[in-house]
């Protein structure tokens, strides 16, 4: 937050061009706090100060900059200032800048790196994309298996530098197959002359290259570790995946399962720097499927034109019912989507989420329908409005109302088990889908049980 604090100072500098004293503040300042300075800046702007920055600060304060801000300050570098700034970045950094920037700045970008980058990058954008390989990193420190452990140490001393984390090493073979890991905390407790192979601190654990985003996070989140590597199918280590880039994985998931649960495609770029005619697409597919689903509201109601003609006051309790449902059916779709993505339930748990839903479903319609029918037989003028049998009218919505909403919550329970089952994400059981499929059955239940509890009653 200092960047924040001290933000009208470095406007103020910034509009004088006074770059030596601008200089001089940076370097007092964590790279995070550098980075909310030159995030609201223009793209010229933060190009200026990015040259100002020694080497490897630069590269740190590039890594805390927002995707779209990174491009920007990428399209302002000239090739050496560009070389200098990706051959300092993490190679994971470095990957997900690659896969953001457009195709013809990532092919510049990937000239101006160094043999050695240039094969690591390769090699992270080989993988599929969303895959652990895309976000694991290379830059590990890995122990021979013969080593005591005081001769580790020394290893990690004389080989340890600009290495992304040293709190745990990896113990492999010479032909780089993951044996065990180890925390330095127990390799600097252990006795000197004790074989690394021999500290067994705790089980072995490692995440496929291919494994996806949601899988990377359940491993962590099981494990509790705050880093896990990354291997092969014959147990060859490729990388390690850091506790800080599983935020951002979790992050991105969130995200994407927000957005398909509000009945779209999840976005591929931040909300700003997605292009209208992109931002129609992600959106018209959904709209398009809800709305031939709202089709058939239409047709069920014209079935019941009947019934609405010797009662017209009936069809004005349908945006009542309907919407009770709705608003049920996507209360437990987002309830189980949410307890799927963080295993609260599995998919063996249908059976007892079901009749919990139904359950509930019963007790909230029986609320809702009370409310309902209350409100019909209590009001001023209820004759006027709806005839002499104006309480068998609030009888007839208040049943309707418990049918449809315990109907609601048990589709809006079931889907998202239902597309999980099919190996789909559940996320797709989104809420304006819910409502809409329950929108229907709504109204056939409505004028199903109105019906037969008034037919036979003149109005």
């Amino acid at each position: 937050m200092l960047g924040n604090l001290l933000k009208p100072e470095f406007d103020e500098l910034i509009l004088a061009r006074d770059w030596n004293s601008l200089r001089e503040a940076f370097t007092e300042m964590d790279p995070a706090d550098v980075a909310e300075v030159i995030e609201d800046l223009p793209a010229k702007d933060s190009g200026v100060l990015f040259r100002l920055l020694p080497r490897d600060t630069a590269a740190l304060v590039f890594e805390y900059l927002p995707p779209h801000q990174q491009t920007e300050v990428v399209s302002t570098l000239g090739n050496e200032d560009l070389k200098n700034l990706l051959n300092e970045m993490a190679p994971d950094d470095r990957t997900r800048l690659l896969e953001e920037l457009p195709a013809e700045v990532t092919r510049r970008a990937l000239t101006t790196l160094s043999p050695a980058e240039l094969k690591v990058a390769r090699e992270l954008l080989g993988y599929p994309e969303r895959s652990a390989g895309r976000y694991m990193t290379p830059e590990f420190l890995t122990l021979p298996e013969n080593l005591t452990a005081a001769q580790a140490l020394d290893f990690v001393r004389t080989h340890g530098q600009g290495r992304e984390t040293l709190n745990v090493l990896y113990i492999v073979d010479e032909k780089r197959r993951l044996l065990d890991d180890v925390r330095l905390a127990a390799l600097v407790l252990a006795k000197p002359d004790t074989r690394i192979s021999d500290i067994h601190d705790r089980q072995l654990v490692s995440i496929p290259a291919t494994a996806d985003r949601e899988e990377i996070i359940g491993f962590f989140e099981k494990y509790d570790r705050v880093a896990l590597p990354v291997t092969d199918s014959q147990g060859v280590l490729l990388g390690i995946i850091t506790h800080d880039d599983v935020l951002d994985v979790a992050e991105e998931e969130a995200t994407e399962d927000i957005q398909r649960m509000g009945g779209m495609e999840a976005l591929e770029a931040p909300y700003l720097d997605i292009g209208f005619t992109e931002m129609l697409s992600k959106r018209v597919g959904w709209l398009t499927v809800l709305f031939f689903g709202q089709m058939f509201t239409a047709t069920a109601m014209a079935h019941y034109q009947d019934a609405i003609a010797q009662a017209v006051f009936l069809s004005s309790f349908v945006p009542l019912i309907i919407s009770s449902g709705g608003n049920s059916g996507s209360q437990a779709t987002s309830l189980i989507i949410r307890a799927l993505a963080v295993r609260d339930v599995a998919l063996s748990d249908w059976w007892r989420v079901a009749l919990r839903e139904v359950t509930s479903g019963i007790a909230l319609g029986l609320f809702l329908g009370a409310l309902g029918a209350l409100r019909i037989i209590l009001w001023p003028g209820a004759e006027g409005l709806y005839g002499p049998h104006f309480g068998w009218v609030g009888i007839a919505v208040g049943f309707s109302v418990v049918g449809v909403v315990m109907f609601g919550t048990l589709c809006g329970s079931m889907l998202p088990f239902l597309l999980r089952r099919l190996g789909l994400d559940p996320a797709a059981a989104s809420a304006p889908f819910v409502a809409t499929l329950v929108d229907v059955t709504g109204v056939i239940i409505y004028f199903t049980v109105a019906s037969a509890i008034l037919t036979g009653r003149a109005f």
